[in-house]
């Protein structure tokens, strides 16, 4: 019995103790999920980010915020403030702050697409972001935020250009097959044929001068002009362009005038530049007013990584608008769709140009005043420089206009300055 008695107690004695260092174990890890971790408060009781995320954020791409429990930001990168999400030491965007706040709660990933207004300008635009929402450990909220308004831009002059195209393909061909009707009908009136006959060499013809601009545009943006790189001289360029346009500019009594520094000469594709040139005389051609002047200058200008060779191609046509300015290089883009379906056109000469440039690390601008004339100037890298010797590198400036207003030279003191026509 004495036995019995001396284990019963022994086993009620370590049940006690086993009970009273479970409720003492059960304490302190409440106690210690309650108190603040060493990676997620700093010295002063804000959180911080757990070791090695900030390094992870500051290689991403995409902007990142992280918010802690009370949706302050404890780190941001430099596109986030640039976006204009955080402000103040908070998310300034509340679709995303509610996403942060759902998923601190839940713990769901969470993604969506919004378009934020545009910091610092007053003409609308609207930036198409896309934002990821994931919780980072079990007291911060990480969003991602990728802007996507370049490639919505993209895909969006994609779809125009393959719209564009169908519709500029269509036009002449719709017009000759009515044409063949037509000369089928009035087979015995010869006057009617050749009327008919007439009109469908011009549609024919538009129609071959918009396959071929179609082939050397995809041709500029494809191909890389400095594999077969070789001086070009600027003189032979524009006397080429001059030739090219003789026959235009003499039906409407055009002048044509050229000048500038001599022995000038760049570096790239023979045959891209002169094409690049050409569409720029011919533009001004085209959209001159008879018994006027086109003039073709050239100059070397000092620039950062090598002089530059400066092409301005000066006429004394109507001008183009502040807004038309902007959007004069996009493809198929006419400031007066009637006049450039008059003169031939089809849009894509100055697109052309605009690749051009770009791909010979060059750039393209345009002065113009309503009632003054136009002036587009093409700049390109010396023979030589280093910046000629440079594979597609862009300065390319959409639409911008020049700084240093209209092109004059001593050469051509014959021609007025735009500012100066009535």
């Amino acid at each position: 019995m004495d036995v019995n008695a001396a284990v019963a107690a022994a086993a009620a004695i370590a049940g006690l103790c086993t009970g009273v260092i479970a409720m003492l174990a059960f304490r302190w890890s409440e106690r210690e999920q309650k108190r603040p971790t060493r990676t997620s408060l700093r010295p002063d009781g804000n959180a911080v980010l757990p070791p090695g995320v900030d390094t992870v954020l500051s290689v991403l791409s995409s902007s990142a915020v992280v918010l802690d429990e009370s949706d302050s930001v404890v780190k941001a990168s430099s596109a986030a403030y640039a976006l204009g999400l955080v402000r103040g030491g908070r998310l300034a965007v509340e679709p995303m702050l509610h996403m942060a706040r759902d998923t601190r709660r839940d713990g769901e990933i969470r993604q969506v697409e919004l378009d934020l207004p545009r910091r610092g300008t007053g003409r609308g635009e609207a930036l198409a972001v896309s934002a990821r929402v994931a919780p980072l450990g079990s007291r911060l909220v990480l969003l991602l935020v990728e802007d996507l308004t370049e490639a919505r831009r993209i895909e969006a002059v994609r779809r125009d250009f393959v719209a564009n195209v169908s519709h500029e393909l269509k036009t002449p061909v719709g017009a000759l097959s009515l044409l063949s009707e037509a000369v089928m009908d009035a087979s015995d009136d010869p006057e009617a044929v050749q009327r008919f006959a007439g009109r469908m060499e011009i549609e024919a013809t538009r129609l071959t001068n918009l396959v071929q601009e179609i082939i050397d545009l995809s041709r500029v943006q494809n191909d890389d002009p400095l594999e077969d790189a070789e001086p070009v001289r600027v003189q032979q360029l524009v006397e080429e362009a001059i030739d090219r346009c003789r026959q235009q500019a003499g039906s409407k009594q055009i002048t044509m005038a050229s000048g500038g520094a001599p022995d000038l000469s760049v570096w790239g594709n023979r045959s891209q530049l002169a094409a690049a040139l050409g569409n720029l005389v011919e533009n001004a051609v085209n959209y001159s007013p008879a018994r006027t002047r086109v003039g073709i200058a050239a100059r070397k200008v000092a620039a950062q990584g090598g002089n530059l060779i400066e092409i301005a191609v000066t006429d004394q046509g109507l001008g183009i608008s502040e807004k038309d300015r902007e959007r004069v290089f996009e493809r198929f883009y006419r400031v007066d769709p009637a006049r450039s379906r008059a003169t031939g056109g089809t849009g894509l000469g100055l697109a052309i140009v605009k690749h051009v440039a770009a791909s010979h690390g060059g750039e393209v601008t345009v002065w113009s005043s309503e009632g003054q004339g136009s002036t587009f100037t093409l700049r390109l890298p010396e023979t030589g420089t280093a910046r000629g010797r440079t594979t597609g590198r862009s300065l390319l400036v959409d639409g911008a206009v020049d700084a240093d207003g209209p092109y004059e030279t001593d050469s051509l003191e014959s021609l007025p300055a735009p500012e100066a026509l009535p």
